[in-house]
């Protein structure tokens, strides 16, 4: 069972959450990244998320149409196919999706894992994103709503973003600003719309300073001490027991982030962080010292002939891949999820 079932992938969220460890979310863009992340979550014996943005499924749709639901089925039924040769156990997510995509993504997808229910099978996808960040909170809730029960329906666990993450993504940018930090009111209003499991369960991507992208050092500020705040505050007016956690968070914006925010965030229920940043380096890095040093081989220069031995790009495609799952497996021991995969 690599690819989780609906019942697989809650118990997947409950041991992270239980455990203080999350799982790395990998976006992936081809077949080859996809299997760069799975190799990566077998070599760490860790069980892992894949996760499919908007603009890489547009990109798997191919340039001649550019479709992002056909890139993003075609994708996750060859996932259910070469996933199974790996010994662990993973989740199928689709990434940041705004309001002007929703008809053109989240919501044909949801209504293609509810037909797929309606046979007796499970879901395409194990969850989705709803990105209403840029909205109006009263706006983003009433989303959230309406695509948490089509979610629910469909034994999907959808993941929502209430406040901004700095920088950008697929076209969506924040700048980095205060407006980047949740408050308890935002969490407390969020639990009110969307509830606590019992209207569905969702993953929230609330705001503790991230940015997407890479940043150096000094120029933002992460406060993952924040999350306990959100905890405890929608925990008190809820009757939760001192210390519970209602939220399942996840961490946006990891790349450049410290072992110690990452630490603080584990502990305070951070149960999925989002890799892409650095995992796209990882797999191009490699590819890029390929050519410099085969520069003669891959090209015709002065009307050669080259060397079809390093322009064939599975010379640099196997290294480009042991790239990406490399920088996987690291990920997996950042998030404390090595050698914790199901039995």
């Amino acid at each position: 069972m690599p690819i989780a079932t609906p019942e697989v992938y809650a118990e997947m969220v409950d041991r992270a959450k239980a455990g203080k460890f999350a799982y790395p979310a990998i976006n992936v863009t081809s077949t080859q990244t996809l299997h760069a992340a799975l190799r990566g979550f077998a070599e760490a014996e860790s069980d892992g998320i894949v996760q499919i943005s908007t603009g890489g499924a547009e990109f798997l749709g191919g340039q001649y149409n550019k479709d992002m639901v056909t890139g993003a089925v075609a994708l996750a039924e060859f996932a259910h196919i070469v996933a199974a040769k790996y010994d662990v156990t993973v989740a199928l997510h689709t990434d940041h999706c705004p309001k002007d995509k929703l008809d053109g993504y989240v919501r044909p997808l949801l209504d293609i894992s509810a037909e797929r229910v309606a046979k007796g099978l499970n879901p395409l996808f194990q969850s989705h994103m709803w990105d209403g960040s840029a909205e109006t909170l009263a706006d983003n809730l009433a989303i959230g709503q309406e695509l948490l029960a089509k979610a629910a329906a469909a034994k999907i666990i959808l993941e929502v973003e209430i406040t901004p993450t700095g920088g950008e993504e697929d076209g969506v940018t924040h700048e980095i600003n205060d407006e980047l930090y949740t408050t308890v009111d935002d969490a407390l209003r969020t639990a009110e719309a969307l509830g606590l499991g019992e209207k569905g369960r969702y993953l929230l991507a609330a705001s503790f300073g991230n940015v997407h992208g890479v940043y150096k050092p000094g120029n933002v500020v992460l406060r993952p001490e924040l999350l306990k705040d959100l905890q405890e505050g929608v925990g008190a007016k809820y009757g939760k027991t001192a210390g519970s956690q209602p939220f399942d968070f996840v961490f946006h914006g990891g790349s450049g982030s410290t072992e110690q925010e990452i630490a603080t965030a584990l502990e305070n229920g951070v149960v999925k962080m989002n890799l892409d940043t650095d995992t796209q380096y990882a797999f191009t890095r490699p590819i890029v010292d390929h050519m410099f040093r085969n520069y003669d081989g891959v090209l015709k220069v002065d009307g050669e002939v080259g060397n079809k031995k390093v322009y064939d790009p599975r010379s640099w495609g196997k290294s480009a891949e042991a790239g990406m799952a490399k920088r996987v497996t690291e990920a997996c021991a950042n998030l404390r999820s090595t050698g914790t995969k199901l039995k």
